[in-house]
């Protein structure tokens, strides 16, 4: 196959990064503003690190994990995420702060470098410069950002180099836990069992090194019983309209590290939240058995809709989880083929009100007032609709056989006299597979 011409691409690809560039640049000082209080948009948000993060470091350095702090809802790999800012020069943080930017911009890298290869696009990139500052300048103040690009980043290595790939959501797992549903969508065969065995193999291993050598890695488990319904969360809803109308007389206030109401029905809430995690779930398994057609896009697409899933339907939704979806909706779009466009569209809306419903308004939502309530039952019913698109949307793009393309060629192609392949008129083939994308192996071949 002969090269394209040298210049036909570079022009627009570099004119394209460096937009690209640009854009994240002044973005992100803009945040870094709000950070570190130059501009104030709401309230102090650097509680968390200097405060709650910088006491379990405390903790963590003696060798055991935060036994008597129910806060500590996380799995044991969050500590080495914790104990990261204590290697750097800076106060605690300060040295957070330099983290976040750090593989925030490593994560921007990774979606641009993306968007190079055939049949991908910059919109990926373009999302994750948009997404994050609109989610605000409370996600330097967490550590899920850091959770995001390993997440990115295992994702978009999974289907060239499936074992790297389980690697890192296998890490990520052991984190925060989410990155494991990343693996539901990968491709059947050799793929998946080399990317699935590396994620348990990472995740397991990480995890009996750490209880080997902490005490208590695994309690955070028993914190988990007597969790409440989080006040932002979907489940929440029909208690805060309850709580305006006067007829829920519950208590709202600090339980298990987040604002939860708990009181009446907030059992029967729970249980019917968890009952749609595990409906969810067993559509995706279903579809994961029955899915006909599979394209580049079709993991990204799948890893989307799981994370949907399992946000909505959670007892908590607190404002850094957006920045989840983000990354992954990044991910989707780097794919010219996949089918979550309108869904990440409507992750991106679903963004700035949850900056608006924390910090700014969330006296409100914890007061069940109503401008507090109405901003945050647009942010759920966002989330809820995207989450039924992205499912509706994946099944569709998974079941009909592709469109062939009928290729015509103008004049009868003279072929080398041992081609890697037969080109024939009237043959059509995959764009995705002449591109080459979900091939790891075409290159060589080719």
């Amino acid at each position: 196959m002969p090269a394209p011409p040298a210049s036909r691409a570079p022009r627009p690809a570099g004119g394209a990064m460096w937009a690209l560039g640009v854009a994240w640049l002044a973005t992100r000082v803009l945040l870094l503003l709000m950070v570190t209080g130059v501009l104030k948009p709401g309230g102090d948000i650097t509680a968390d690190v200097s405060v709650i993060y910088h006491g379990w470091y405390g903790v963590l350095q003696t060798g055991t994990f935060p036994l008597d702090d129910v806060t500590w809802q996380y799995p044991p790999g969050a500590a080495v995420v914790i104990l990261l800012p204590g290697l750097l020069p800076w106060s605690y943080l300060v040295s957070f702060w330099v983290l976040c930017v750090v593989v925030d911009a490593l994560t921007m890298g990774l979606l641009m470098r993306a968007g190079l290869r055939p049949g991908r696009s910059y919109s990926g990139a373009w999302l994750w410069v948009a997404g994050v500052p609109l989610i605000g300048p409370m996600l330097y103040n967490r550590y899920d950002i850091m959770v995001t690009a390993l997440a990115v980043a295992g994702l978009l290595a999974i289907l060239r180099r499936p074992a790297i790939g389980g690697l890192l959501l296998g890490l990520g797992g052991i984190i925060k836990v989410w990155p494991l549903l990343a693996l539901i969508g990968t491709p059947g065969g050799r793929r998946t069992r080399r990317s699935w065995t590396s994620a348990a193999a990472t995740a397991g291993s990480l995890g009996f090194l750490l209880a080997a050598g902490m005490n208590g890695a695994f309690e955070f488990l028993k914190f988990q019983k007597d969790r409440g319904i989080e006040v932002e969360s979907l489940g929440a809803m029909p208690l805060h309209f309850a709580r305006m109308a006067g007829t829920w007389n519950g208590q709202v206030k600090m339980n298990y590290g987040s604002t939860e109401m708990l009181g009446p029905w907030v059992d029967v809430i729970s249980k019917v939240m968890v009952a749609g995690t595990l409906v969810g779930f067993a559509w995706l398994l279903f579809w994961r058995l029955t899915a006909k057609r599979r394209t580049a896009a079709t993991t990204y697409d799948a890893a989307l809709a799981a994370l949907l899933v399992f946000t909505v339907t959670s007892r908590v939704i607190s404002p850094q989880y957006m920045v989840w979806l983000v990354g992954v909706a990044a991910v989707c779009l780097s794919v010219r083929a996949t089918s979550q466009r309108p869904v990440a569209l409507l992750v991106l809306l679903a963004a700035p009100l949850t900056q608006l419903e924390f910090p700014l308004l969330f006296g409100q939502v914890v007061a069940s007032h109503t401008w507090g309530v109405v901003v945050l039952t647009l942010r759920n019913l966002l989330l809820l609709v995207a989450t039924v698109l992205s499912c509706v949307r994946l099944w569709r793009a998974s079941r009909a056989p592709a469109l062939e393309p009928t290729v015509v060629l103008a004049a009868p192609l003279e072929l080398p006299a041992n081609p890697a392949y037969p080109v024939r008129p009237g043959i059509a083939y995959e764009q995705d597979l002449l591109d080459g994308i979900d091939r790891p192996t075409a290159g060589a071949e080719r």
